[in-house]
């Protein structure tokens, strides 16, 4: 059985998702499951298509960014599919279809999520060094520390004897933050 798995970041991407339930329809996907969620953030229609497939079934998305945000997680999805004798069909990734059901689809997957993983390494390193340079030239300081301009407030409040979370609560702060104001 085809079963599709469609995903969009926000509920305003309706078109995005439209175009995706087409995909998977004309795919021949017999059972879609939809969701607006970001990816970093849980997805119970995921795990539910995840829970709903069986032995011989293949799960149909329309690109690899819908399934796993990085090569980690797809990677761990891919195995649990193979694991239960199900396949991953990727009907858009980098201008080809990926199908796992193949030794030439395993191949190809496991290449393009090493380039694309690769890739945003490359882009952090590159954002990092950029930053670094920044602030060499005194032209990045980061985030001011809120907490710190807040630290008498906070060590004023601790001795009336609230609880860090009340403090960071009421100041509008992280607990770390009150944890590392009163340090």
């Amino acid at each position: 059985m085809l079963t599709g798995y469609a995903r969009t970041s926000t509920t305003d991407q309706t078109a995005g998702l439209d175009a995706q339930l087409e995909a998977l329809k004309a795919a021949g996907c017999e059972r879609i499951f939809k969701e607006h969620a970001s990816g970093a953030k849980q997805r119970d229609q995921l795990d539910e298509a995840l829970r709903f497939l069986r032995e011989g079934d293949t799960l149909v998305v329309t690109k690899m960014d819908r399934l796993a945000r990085d090569l980690r997680s797809l990677l761990d999805i891919v195995k649990d599919l193979e694991d239960r004798d199900i396949g991953l069909r990727i009907l858009d990734f980098a201008g080809e279809t990926i199908n796992t059901r193949s030794a030439t689809g395993k191949l190809q997957l496991a290449m393009f999520a090493a380039f694309a993983e690769f890739e945003r390494t490359m882009m952090l390193e590159r954002q990092r060094a950029g930053i670094e340079k920044a602030k060499a030239e005194g032209k990045y300081t980061g985030r001011a520390p809120k907490a710190m301009n807040q630290k008498d407030s906070i060590k004023a409040l601790a001795a009336e004897g609230l609880t860090r979370a009340a403090i960071a609560s009421r100041l509008g702060v992280s607990e770390r933050s009150v944890y590392r104001a009163l340090a």
